[in-house]
């Protein structure tokens, strides 16, 4: 009776793995290990509507890898795979226990700050910038490749009233870096953007 009552634990168990397993493989993305961009939509509008309640801030960090296309047509798809990989790792790594990244599509990921107000926000967005300059990305035969990316940073409710407006407003202020020499962080407010470039780059 023992060996039987012990034997349906054991599959319940597994079964309970799967089942937590599967649900990790629906909201995380395959090559990068962070949120998809479904799930992220879901944990904004979470943290978002948290903000709301309790009257507090969150902040929105949207990054593009730049020239990304010439590591493609340079180096292969399957090293522009493994920088995407890698550049998803270092944001997890770099980022707090309350933080959520995500990759959006592509090159492009997101950063969920909550609690966070717009000078906390641009200070992330710069060292997250800081430990992609300090990364060694390197091709098959070794050699380094040199990744930069332009961030746009967003806060609610200071530049947004709700989720929709706020990825906007950090989707504008990351193009704003682009246009505007790209490895830098641009900040929203009310449609004036600030541009934060790196030291010497």
């Amino acid at each position: 009776l023992l060996g039987a009552l012990a034997d349906f634990a054991a599959i319940a168990i597994d079964n309970a793995r799967n089942y937590q397993r599967i649900s990790e493989l629906v909201i995380t993305d395959d090559l990068t290990g962070l949120y998809n961009a479904r799930h992220f939509h879901e944990l904004l509008e979470y943290e978002v509507d948290r903000a709301k309640r309790y009257g507090s801030q969150v902040s929105l960090l949207f990054l593009d890898l730049d020239h990304f296309k010439e590591v493609n047509d340079t180096y292969g798809h399957l090293v522009g795979s493994r920088v995407i990989a890698e550049v998803g790792h270092l944001i997890r790594r770099h980022i707090r226990s309350a933080d959520r990244a995500a990759r959006y599509g592509g090159d492009e990921y997101v950063i969920v700050l909550p609690n966070t107000g717009k000078q906390g926000a641009l200070s992330a967005a710069t060292k997250m910038l800081e430990r992609l300059h300090e990364h060694s990305f390197q091709a098959d035969s070794a050699e380094q490749i040199t990744m930069t990316a332009s961030f746009g940073v967003a806060t609610y409710p200071d530049d947004a009233p709700n989720k929709t407006e706020l990825i906007r407003a950090a989707d504008t202020a990351m193009y704003d870096a682009k246009e505007g020499g790209r490895n830098g962080v641009c900040s929203f407010e009310n449609d004036f953007i600030k541009k934060y470039e790196m030291p010497g780059k």
